[in-house]
């Protein structure tokens, strides 16, 4: 009788084993009003005509970003993506071959956008408008920095200076460092010093919002020195260049930003924290209206297609399943997927999301189907 109970006591712990999340780390990372037809094809250029003052010349653009093919369009927009992440975990929106996601909001811009992806449901309600207002609803980073596993060991940062408003920083005390912030407290590198200085001499063309390669550079100065758990990172260019129809600019913009969460990936991978133990996770907010009759600068309610966005992810629990050709995700299941990766205790709203599965390596869920 001893043996068979060891036997299926050793069943168990097996299961348990297998059934635990190998990610113990999270970086979830936004590019801002990035449409999915440029992720997925590349450059429209029909559009470099529309670059007036940044990137104007069409020949440099079409050189650049003009490839024959979709696949070699989308290669050289954005490397890092398609190169790594597509190779070695999953991609998921490209609408031409049946992969669809969506928001669940009904207002189609920024500040509903984040509110969703970081509580895992739309506030139609409350959350109506981009006015920086200290969000009634607890993020999946407010909740995870309360568990003692966690505590002190969430981070945020972005480009637009709203960011303190939709994470509640006063009420979360989480350290949000966005918009005009620099890097504060004791202890902080030369290489942050340094950010400081240039940031305060380098007028922003977006005011009060930063320009991205700020922000990725604190952010990883942030993890070199505090090696926090779950980073949250908002890239914010893509979104400002396409409302002014600088469409190179945009372009630009989302190579950059590739190149930014290429340069703070291999910093993980280097060390023995991060290094197979990280989950990355990026997406964006909302989407963008279509090419014709330039729809593509705007998005919100009234725009089509501003509801369709993207996302993808690379990490120990995600199998490299690459580009998805079939199924529906939404916007709000980002919240419960991260903490499904991280093994923490996260209850969405009613109207929440669930975990995306295939992402965390499992059948089962958080929050409702």
């Amino acid at each position: 009788m001893l043996l068979p109970l060891l036997g299926a006591a050793c069943l168990q712990q097996a299961a348990a084993q297998a059934s635990k999340p190998r990610t113990e780390n999270v970086v979830l990372i936004t590019l801002d009003g990035m449409r999915w037809q440029e992720v997925f094809g590349g450059a429209d250029t029909t559009l470099f005509k529309q670059s007036k003052h940044y990137y104007s010349d069409r020949a440099s653009l079409q050189k650049i970003f003009g490839q024959s093919s979709a696949e070699q369009r989308r290669q050289a927009l954005m490397p890092f993506l398609w190169s790594i992440v597509a190779k070695q975990g999953q991609v998921y929106g490209n609408r031409n071959l049946g992969s669809l996601v969506n928001v669940t909001n009904n207002q189609w811009f920024s500040y509903p956008g984040y509110n969703e992806i970081l509580t895992g449901a739309a506030d139609n309600a409350r959350i109506h408008s981009n006015d920086p207002i200290p969000n009634p609803n607890e993020t999946v980073l407010e909740v995870l920095n309360k568990q003692p596993a966690f505590k002190g060991k969430v981070a945020a940062f972005g480009s637009w200076q709203v960011f303190p408003a939709i994470l509640n920083e006063q009420r979360s005390g989480l350290p949000v460092n966005a918009g005009p912030d620099q890097a504060t407290g004791p202890g902080i590198s030369a290489q942050e010093q340094l950010l400081n200085q240039m940031m305060a001499a380098t007028p922003s063309p977006f005011g009060d919002e930063r320009l991205d390669s700020f922000t990725g550079q604190y952010a990883l100065e942030y993890v070199k020195r505090k090696k926090p758990r779950v980073l949250f990172v908002s890239f914010g260019d893509t979104d400002e260049f396409a409302h002014e129809g600088e469409y190179g600019a945009y372009l630009h913009s989302a190579h950059y930003t590739d190149r930014l969460i290429q340069q703070l990936w291999e910093y993980l991978q280097t060390d023995p924290q991060y290094k197979g133990k990280t989950t990355l996770l990026i997406t964006t907010d909302h989407g963008r209206g279509a090419a014709a009759e330039g729809k593509w600068r705007d998005h919100g309610a009234k725009i089509p297609g501003a509801d369709q966005i993207w996302m993808a992810a690379i990490g120990p629990d995600t199998a490299p399943t690459g580009e998805a050709h079939t199924g529906q995700l939404y916007q709000n299941q980002v919240a419960a997927t991260v903490a499904q990766l991280l093994g923490a205790p996260f209850t969405p709203p009613s109207s929440g999301g669930a975990s995306i599965s295939p992402i965390v390596g499992k059948s089962k869920a958080v929050g409702k189907n």
